[in-house]
């Protein structure tokens, strides 16, 4: 794959719409499927299969971050588990997220 194929998925974002195909798609089309890739494009719609194999594997990256803890859990600011953290009682709900995201298998 060109750099200029790999790099076309920064340019086109996708919607949350579009995310949760590609997961559906990753469940029916396996490791194993052939074409893969074109299979998955076809189930998200509006990218191609070179888009959709360069947002997997940014995907991949990001859990090893996690599993290697490179890649801090964010904490986002408003949320529950944020004025928790800051009233002082445990952040357990980003400690439930890093456990799931380990154990996430793409």
């Amino acid at each position: 794959m060109s750099s200029s194929a790999g790099s076309s998925s920064f340019c086109h974002a996708w919607t949350s719409k579009q995310n949760k195909q590609f997961e559906k798609a990753l469940a029916v089309y396996d490791k194993d499927t052939p074409d893969r890739w074109q299979n998955v494009a076809k189930a998200v719609g509006g990218k191609t299969p070179d888009e959709v194999k360069r947002h997997y594997e940014i995907l991949v990256q990001d859990l090893l971050k996690i599993e290697s803890d490179q890649f801090p859990t964010p904490n986002y600011r408003g949320s529950v588990s944020a004025c928790n953290h800051l009233r002082g009682f445990p952040n357990d709900h980003n400690n439930d997220q890093h456990r799931r995201m380990r154990n996430l298998k793409l």
